[in-house]
């Protein structure tokens, strides 16, 4: 199984527009954080976690030309708002065939794509609008995307919102996480790679920061760990990465990493 890094930014990315602080002016390129999404590819099946407003670069930086599903973690825009773009993948065969992308997602956040893309599934469609299939899951179970065995994991990234995590083999992807509670801590038991997100370093009201991403990792022993949907807060790369603990790690964008299925 191939985990890549699509990106490890937070909702306005790094660098911020107009920041001049010395984690946006970087020149090393591990400081500069498009958007939180993730591609897993795992025999035959290859899917992308979000897609949020960096998406097209994304997957033109990757070169991939077909993707098997979307995971939505949750409705915020940093997380769907490239969905649009999806139409892409719907036509990349000469002649053209339509390919309709799978999107799952828990209800709630199916429920917003569904109202924010509406074109996308209106009775009378206009010639070029993504063509999408949206699968609601049930967190509390796993679902299959081809062949492969997907377990969500519920936690909440504020009182107003919950998020959904997966767990893939031994690779689990948590962002915008909070809160988490024990039954769904246990289902990470036995991962080799944990993500997990880390905002910053102080406390925020909705995030993780980096004292409570590393809890979380104490609490489920992986052999390795990286933090994603980090800001600029965080930290230059060379520096941060030099105090975390030898098997956590910041991620970064393009980072690839082998996991033994």
């Amino acid at each position: 199984m191939k985990l890549t890094f699509l990106g490890t930014g937070t909702s306005q990315g790094v660098p911020v527009i107009g920041c001049r602080c010395r984690v946006c002016t970087s020149d090393d390129a591990r400081d500069n954080r498009l958007r939180t999404s993730a591609m897993v590819e795992a025999g035959d099946v290859r899917l992308v976690i979000d897609a949020g407003p960096d998406f097209r670069y994304q997957m033109l930086r990757t070169g991939v030309r077909r993707i098997d599903a979307i995971l939505l973690t949750h409705e915020h825009k940093d997380h769907i708002g490239g969905l649009d773009d999806v139409r892409a993948f719907n036509f990349v065969d000469y002649p053209p065939a339509i390919h309709k992308v799978d999107i799952f997602a828990a209800p709630a956040t199916i429920g917003i794509v569904r109202k924010d893309f509406d074109y996308a599934f209106a009775q009378d469609k206009y010639r070029g609008v993504p063509e999408i299939e949206l699968h609601e899951i049930d967190v509390t179970r796993p679902f299959r995307v081809g062949g492969l065995e997907v377990v969500p994991v519920s936690g909440h990234h504020s009182d107003r919102f919950a998020v959904t995590g997966y767990r893939i083999g031994k690779l689990a992807y948590l962002t915008d996480f909070k809160t988490i509670e024990e039954p769904e801590v246990e289902k990470l038991r036995g991962v080799e790679v944990l993500v997990v997100n880390a905002l910053r370093f102080t406390e925020h009201y909705s995030h993780f920061n980096v004292a409570e991403a590393l809890a979380l990792i104490d609490r489920v022993g992986p052999c390795e760990a990286y933090l994603t949907h980090m800001s600029h807060d965080i930290g230059l790369y060379a520096v941060t990465e030099s105090v975390l603990p030898p098997h956590v790690h910041l991620a970064y964008d393009t980072l690839q990493i082998e996991i033994n299925d």
